[in-house]
């Protein structure tokens, strides 16, 4: 049987069909994917497939009647080659803990698993090789961090705005190595190697805070995908329990990270549901969290946030722009004009 790729949004008519088939597998099409391959039997049915989404391999189905055919195999590979010819050599795949033996058999390694998630990535030693170029770095400018309070602000910064200013001086403040990650993924208003400029120039002056690009491993929806789950909002949990399980079990001992800080979220359901996750996991793992309040500008009763920029930025208003961001931001974000 023959395998086809189709370059994402998929026709009507193919998308009907492509989402009937995941429906009857009891996936959901999380309707991010750059493109799809699919195999057909001989009497045109849809038997097989797969999608591929940024760096992540996902939404992988294969009918039971050709199940151990080795359908899933060829789907895989036609996902990696068309992945590899783009240029895109490191992948993820989220699925559930029963597929994992087949996946690891395809070169697949195990980052993370919960109850009902595996994470594994194509790279080997892709996780342990972050970790010690970043605790190297750290190691350069404090030599003892295994014996001092390290602390962890993860953000996406789209833009860097005075309220991530406060969280992340409050943070130093509080501990005395400070990790910052900036999230990778990209998707954003602004590109993920401009977020992270941001955030170096908005705390260059702040000693104790060293800045780190999360290289996919934090708080990145398209790393952690939960097509195979049907309740979206139990999704979401297995997204937020596999990203806090990652930090948790890996990324903070690895870095003696014991801290983590956060901004309430008055504004964001999701960003909220995931604090509360972590309220309830970090302490398991002897991980502390500090969550401070939003931020505000004196004389300015709406708290600062990264959405608002972003809407007076497309409004064009730059001047209300310029009172909620550093200088430092305002000045990456002026090219966007």
């Amino acid at each position: 049987m023959d395998i086809n790729i189709y370059q994402a949004p998929l026709s009507e008519e193919r998308n009907t069909e492509y989402k009937t088939f995941l429906a009857s597998a009891g996936l959901r099409d999380e309707e991010d994917a750059d493109f799809v391959a699919w195999m057909k039997d001989d009497s045109g049915r849809l038997v097989a497939c797969g999608a591929l989404a940024g760096h992540t391999i996902k939404q992988l189905a294969v009918d039971p009647s050709i199940e151990g055919t080795g359908a899933m195999a060829q789907i895989m590979t036609a996902i990696i080659r068309e992945a590899y010819d783009r240029g895109n050599t490191r992948l993820f795949l989220c699925t559930k803990p029963k597929n994992y033996n087949m996946m690891a058999s395809l070169g697949f390694n195990k980052l993370i698993a919960i109850d009902d998630a595996v994470l594994l990535e194509n790279r080997r030693n892709g996780l342990e090789k972050f970790l010690a170029k970043t605790r190297q770095d750290a190691e350069e400018h404090r030599a003892d961090i295994a014996d001092i309070t390290c602390g962890a602000v993860v953000c996406n910064c789209d833009p860097f705005t005075l309220g991530h200013r406060n969280l992340i001086e409050y943070a130093s403040r509080h501990c005395d190595f400070l990790y910052v990650f900036a999230v990778a993924e990209a998707g954003s208003r602004f590109t993920p190697e401009d977020r992270l400029e941001m955030i170096k120039q908005g705390t260059a002056d702040l000693e104790n805070c060293h800045v780190y690009s999360s290289e996919l491993y934090l708080v990145s929806r398209a790393t952690f995908p939960a097509y195979f789950i049907r309740d979206e909002e139990h999704a979401d949990e297995v997204r937020s329990d596999l990203d806090i399980t990652l930090f948790a079990e890996r990324i903070a001992p690895a870095l003696n990270i014991t801290k983590r800080f956060v901004g309430q979220e008055p504004f964001s359901p999701v960003t909220n549901a995931y604090n509360t996750r972590m309220k309830k996991l970090l302490p398991e793992y002897g991980i502390e969290l500090v969550e401070i309040p939003r931020f505000a500008v004196e004389g300015d009763e709406l708290a600062v946030s990264a959405s608002r920029v972003r809407k007076l930025f497309e409004e064009g208003d730059m001047e209300a722009v310029k009172a909620l961001v550093p200088e430092t931001t305002y000045k990456i974000i002026e090219k966007y004009k």
